[in-house]
């Protein structure tokens, strides 16, 4: 059987983390995720992110890299989550949500997360309290310890 990836986005933005409440199907309605989707097939698994995010959300992301580990979600389906940077906008719960929330490192227990999403949801919030939230935070970083702007 083929295994389809469907990608959850650890969005960071300001040393926080948004979550998303399901608004549907009903079995999922009120728990909390990252917000994503399902990547079709010919595009990558970072395309599929940028764009659930914008259908989603109504936002503009980069992908910075992958969290260790994936997730079953069912017959078919794994999930794959990547940590994103806020490029523009302002997330909105355009489908599938009624509520977002931005959450500090020690208030991720505070929504109840999809089981799914817990592991990946852990180690972003291990990297937001460590500082890092991907790749610009390493090369901005490099950029500063070596004399650059």
């Amino acid at each position: 059987m083929t295994v389809r990836v469907v990608v959850g986005g650890a969005l960071c933005h300001e040393g926080r983390l948004l979550a998303a409440r399901r608004s549907a199907p009903p079995e999922l309605a009120g728990r909390w995720e990252l917000p994503g989707g399902k990547a079709e097939p010919g595009e990558s698994v970072p395309e599929a992110l940028v764009r659930e995010l914008r259908e989603e959300l109504g936002v503009e992301t980069e992908p910075l890299e992958r969290i260790p580990g994936e997730w079953p979600l069912g017959p078919g389906l794994v999930l794959h989550v990547w940590s994103a940077r806020l490029l523009s906008g302002e997330p909105a719960p355009l489908e599938d949500h009624d509520e977002l929330r931005w959450l500090g490192p020690d208030e991720l227990d505070s929504v109840d997360w999809l089981d799914q999403d817990r592991p990946a949801v852990a180690e972003a919030g291990r990297r937001l309290r460590d500082g890092r939230n991907g790749r610009d935070e390493r090369r901005e970083r490099h950029t500063r310890s070596h004399g650059g702007a």
